[in-house]
């Protein structure tokens, strides 16, 4: 993985403050009362994603930017999941939530590929963490 470029140079990075930006306005709508609840935990878990890409990548190893990067993926999960339950409380409607899927679905693609890219340069490895079923296999909120 070549280290001589900024974490601004990712398309990674760049689609996940995309995707901040749209769950920060997605939320916005979001009865008052969850703002300390599922509309903080949302906004936080999609600022974690972009946020650890641009921290690991700023770190001296590739092994210190894929764990970052598997931190970034943990909270790409996060948010599937509150999407899901923001779904089932109905403060998404069933296009936003499918829509939102859809978009961590593709972010997450894109993050496993980053992922095995820093890995490949290192060896391969089996792990629990690379043997889970991709986003994409996972569950979604328009599955129902």
């Amino acid at each position: 993985m070549a280290t001589n470029f900024s974490y601004r140079d990712l398309r990674i990075w760049r689609e996940a403050v995309d995707l901040a930006l749209v769950i920060d306005r997605a939320t916005a709508e979001f009865p008052k009362h969850e703002l300390y609840g599922l509309t903080s935990q949302m906004r936080r878990a999609a600022v974690s994603i972009s946020s650890n890409i641009a921290e690991g990548k700023g770190h001296s190893s590739d092994g210190d930017f894929g764990r970052f990067l598997f931190h970034a993926r943990g909270s790409l999960l996060e948010l599937q999941t509150q999407i899901m339950i923001a779904r089932g409380l109905e403060y998404l409607t069933k296009e936003q939530a499918a829509e939102l899927t859809r978009s961590t679905d593709d972010l997450g693609r894109g993050l496993n590929g980053l992922i095995q890219a820093v890995r490949g340069k290192r060896g391969p490895s089996r792990t629990a963490a690379n043997s889970e079923p991709r986003i994409s296999e996972r569950r979604t909120a328009n599955d129902e």
